[in-house]
């Protein structure tokens, strides 16, 4: 057998077992036997580095260091799901799923596995590139890291879509979380706090051999792509299965909301038999053609929704109730409580949202109250023990003025918080607004974060995100922690700031309630800085999803002097504040004022294609049929319902090409 026949051998022999130890839970190899064919495979590799395979079992074993971890932008956005906490939510959920779809719903359901959130591209049946959910948006790309995990297949088995992506969950097994705190114990270092922690810090080691060493597993729970060739949620899974990947058993196919309780109630008792940490259960539209007629909000799938058990509450003193400035002026009270686990984590500090949750709850300092985590992440106080009151307690009086720059605080009518007026003499809310400016989803300026910010303000270098665009390398020299290679790439990053497209450099100006959707869409409808700078509240409210309290905000944004005068100097600075003549150019107004839903399977152009063709020809695209809607366009497989119902309103039902046709 020649050198490269032996190295494919055995690389087909520890690939075939890794998958019956680590996916199957069925061993093929002694550990023993093991280790020596991978040694040998290492000393073939080594000798012959030109037969080395990109996905070679030896990869497994890491040894790549990376020191700064590359941002990808994910082809398919990683939504969050919205999240259920009754059988009325689930219901509800039910409600609008059938009000929207045609004919019986079946659903999935998914054990929640509390975990960090990857996703993996293949192509032609090889791993390509792992990449962090990050903000849903766009990620880190650990694939190094991911390579060191055994549950995850270099290579695929049986048939496979060309290319595509498939998510999970990176999950540390009980068993495993367990043995790593012994042996840190052992040689007196500090244990670490959970598993779910531990999983995602291991994601952004810098060294993949230490990730190695970490028995790390991968959960997958579905395939994204197009051309995928299946076509239900259940299939999908048994399809992952079948190509190699860990794909947990528990899945269950069910045709109603009460199997579905039937299977949470049932999960609720069991999760604690199960090797890995648990918070709920996904519920998911099985019929992927139904997914794609429900389609999305800005945040969340509406063919899916995450039912998440009862969360674990404790009880604790409340020392001290402080005050926080947020950058647009919000104050939020903060709890400082008497440290008490929960949830695996040590909680110190709760958030108090507003005056009237204090006045609902009579939260005051010294009352024992019972905390509990908000879909088991942010700690909040959900009650008083009032049989422990101390006898001296006094009800909570509300701050009056700023805590940072004792100015009087205003609260408007039906607005629950309060807030601080002074927006240009208050640190926090101008640290707040610039690092906000800087963050990822907004202007991205890589070799500047939070901290930094922090002390260019302090130092009295910026006082306003326009003063980013104005640095040197001299002025940044000096400053605590900056070496020259930091200060270089802090230039760079705000140099390559002034790229970023209008919609998001909208969303980084920080206009309070203008988000990431709706600065998308002011974008899009009036194209530049200045036309938007312009428009009445009158005329804003009638813009797609604008209700009167963005659009007093934006006019208050733009009465303001010193908002105008920064906006100018981005302008000198050759910041982006309207659309690109690429953007312009696909633009058209031939839909405007027409509203349109999509039902069905097209031929010539992708469900989101024809949707974002609407758009871009100005017209709007709703989820459901009503007397507001101008067309219905129908594709093959359109559920009989829908057309009843447009027929019943006399919406005008056309066809794919009736609508291509019409924009040309």
């Amino acid at each position: 057998m020649d050198i490269q026949q032996q190295i494919k051998t055995l690389s087909e022999e520890l690939r075939q077992h890794n998958y019956n130890y680590y996916v199957l839970d069925n061993p093929s190899l002694t550990d023993y036997d093991f280790d020596i064919k991978l040694k040998q495979l290492q000393e073939l590799e080594a000798k012959h580095p030109e037969l080395v395979e990109v996905n070679s079992p030896t990869q497994r074993v890491g040894g790549e260091v990376t020191k700064n971890f590359e941002t990808v932008v994910h082809e398919n956005r990683m939504y969050s799901l919205d999240n259920s906490y009754s059988k009325e939510d689930l219901l509800d959920w039910e409600t609008r799923i059938k009000k929207m779809v045609d004919g019986v719903v079946q659903y999935t359901c998914e054990l929640k596995y509390d975990g960090a959130s990857i996703s993996l591209t293949y192509e032609e049946g090889t791993l390509i590139k792992a990449v962090t959910r990050g903000d849903g948006t766009q990620g880190d790309n650990v694939t190094a890291n991911i390579k060191t995990i055994k549950s995850v297949p270099l290579l695929l088995k049986g048939k496979y879509p060309s290319k595509f992506d498939i998510r999970g969950e990176i999950v540390l097994p009980f068993e495993g979380f367990n043995k790593m705190n012994e042996e840190r114990i052992d040689i007196g270092e500090e244990p670490y706090r959970n598993p779910r922690n531990t999983a995602s810090g291991s994601l952004k080691l810098q060294d993949s051999a230490e990730v190695a060493k970490r028995p790390l597993e991968c959960l997958l729970y579905n395939i994204t792509g197009s051309n995928l060739g299946i076509s239900t949620q259940f299939e999908s899974l048994e399809g992952a299965r079948e190509m190699g990947f860990k794909v947990p058993t528990a899945a269950k196919l069910v045709c109603s909301i009460d199997e579905v309780l039937e299977f949470i109630d049932y999960w609720n008792v069991h999760r604690y038999n199960l090797p890995y940490e648990t918070d709920g259960v996904v519920i998911k539209v099985n019929n992927l053609q139904q997914q794609e007629e429900l389609g999305y909000t800005a945040k969340a799938p509406r063919w899916a929704i995450a039912y998440k058990f009862k969360s674990e509450q404790v009880s604790t003193r409340l020392n001290d109730i402080t005050y926080q400035v947020g950058r647009t002026g919000a104050i939020t009270p903060v709890a400082n409580l008497e440290p008490v686990e929960l949830a695996g984590t040590t909680v110190k500090r709760a958030s108090l949202h507003n005056a009237d949750q204090i006045e609902r709850l009579d939260i005051r300092v010294g009352d024992e109250v019972f905390v509990e985590k908000g879909g088991e992440i942010i700690p909040k106080i959900i009650a008083v023990d009032f049989t422990k009151r101390p006898a001296y307690s006094e009800p909570t009086k509300y701050i009056a003025n700023c805590p940072e720059c004792k100015t009087e605080l205003v609260r408007s009518a039906g607005d629950a918080k309060h807030y601080c007026p002074n927006d240009y003499g208050c640190a926090p809310q101008i640290t707040g607004r610039i690092q906000h400016f800087i963050s990822r989803k907004a202007m991205d300026i890589e070799g500047l974060g939070g901290e930094t910010v922090a002390l260019l303000v302090n130092e009295g270098l910026i006082s306003n995100y326009s003063d980013l665009y104005e640095l040197n390398k001299k002025q940044l020299m000096p400053l605590e922690r900056m070496a020259e290679k930091s200060a270089e790439n802090l230039i760079n990053g705000v140099e390559a700031s002034r790229q970023i497209p209008f919609e998001r450099v909208l969303f980084a100006l920080g206009i309070r309630f203008v988000g990431e959707t709706v600065a998308k869409k002011l974008a899009k409808h009036y194209k530049n800085i200045d036309a938007l700078s312009q428009a009445t509240i009158i005329d804003l409210v009638t813009v797609d999803e604008i209700g009167i309290r963005i659009a007093e905000s934006l006019v208050d944004f733009f009465i303001s002097k010193e908002n105008v005068h920064i906006i100018n100097r981005l302008k000198g600075f050759g910041v982006q504040l309207a659309l690109s003549e690429d953007v312009l150019a696909n633009q058209t107004d031939k839909l405007k004022g027409k509203t349109f839903v999509v039902s069905g399977v097209f031929e010539t152009v992708s469900r989101d294609e024809l949707k974002k063709l609407i758009e871009d020809n100005g017209g709007k695209v709703s989820s459901s049929i009503s007397s507001k809607t101008s067309y219905l366009v129908a594709g093959d497989k359109m559920g009989p319902s829908k057309r009843a119902k447009a027929e019943t309103l006399n919406v005008l039902i056309i066809s794919e090409q009736d609508f291509l046709n019409s924009i040309i």
